[in-house]
């Protein structure tokens, strides 16, 4: 009785959970394809693809949006998840360890719109402040901190003790980094490569703050139409909002799968 019971459940979360996950995501397919769509009608009274057009012709903003933020969030990715990985070694070894991680956490404090405004005045004086780069260089000071806390559990001694033994056995900086460290940190690297890409893409406090509003990226773009009351457009780049997360999604399972995130050990010739 019990297990029938059990399997009930399951079968019961199981529906509810992709209800819960299908029917928002229904209703903005039906919003970016709807027209004319009024009460008390259950769908739209009429279908078109306009709004779908306007992406790919570039008259609504919503490709620009896109494009604009798939460069700042696979840059920051990249330059959080490379020097967040060299940097946490640095944390590993120091003396005051605790005091760097204590500031590597100190960001997490504040919420990234008070954050932004302390911030604000120096990227005013640097004349940073409504440009690409200072977005970039705003959300590497989130996205950083967070690779240095992400990689300290992989800076241990079992680490240390390879790096060490390659040392003696007479290999050289580069070729540590590229045989022992690198294949090691493998499945740590994309991970964390992931989620800071994660967190640039959908950051907006931050991003409208040090922006002003000119750098506009798409999680700017959907609350802009929020506030005109365009539903349509809304609807579309919340789509486009959600499509790369479950992309990396999709390829995080499938390199999991695959065995690409498994760790291997260093290689035995150096």
């Amino acid at each position: 009785m019990k297990p029938m019971l059990r399997k009930l459940e399951y079968r019961l979360f199981s529906l509810f959970f992709l209800m819960g996950l299908l029917l928002p995501l229904g209703l903005l397919v039906m919003l970016s394809l709807g027209r004319r769509w009024i009460f008390p009608e259950l769908f739209p009274q009429e279908w078109t693809l306009t709004h779908w057009g306007s992406l790919l012709r570039g008259s609504s903003g919503l490709r620009s949006g896109l494009l604009l933020s798939l460069g700042i969030s696979l840059v920051v990715a990249a330059l959080a998840t490379g020097f967040g990985f060299w940097a946490a070694r640095q944390v590993a070894r120091s003396r005051r360890r605790g005091l760097a991680l204590w500031a590597a956490y100190a960001p997490y404090v504040l919420s990234p719109v008070i954050y932004a405004v302390l911030l604000q005045v120096f990227f005013l004086r640097l004349g940073l402040s409504g440009h690409v780069a200072g977005v970039v260089l705003g959300q590497l000071l989130l996205t950083f901190p967070f690779a240095v806390i992400f990689f300290q559990s992989f800076w241990g001694r079992q680490t240390l003790d390879y790096e060490q033994a390659a040392r003696t056995l007479g290999a050289s900086g580069g070729q540590i980094a590229r045989r022992v460290l690198l294949p090691l940190a493998r499945p740590l690297l994309v991970l964390c490569f992931f989620q800071c890409f994660l967190i640039s893409w959908f950051e907006f406090g931050l991003t409208n703050l040090i922006g002003l509003g000119q750098v506009k990226t798409l999680p700017i773009r959907v609350f802009q139409y929020v506030q005109e009351a365009n539903v349509h457009y809304a609807a579309l780049a919340s789509l486009l909002l959600i499509g790369p997360p479950l992309v990396l999604l999709l390829l995080n399972r499938r390199f999991l799968r695959g065995g690409l995130l498994a760790v291997h050990p260093p290689e035995e010739q150096i």
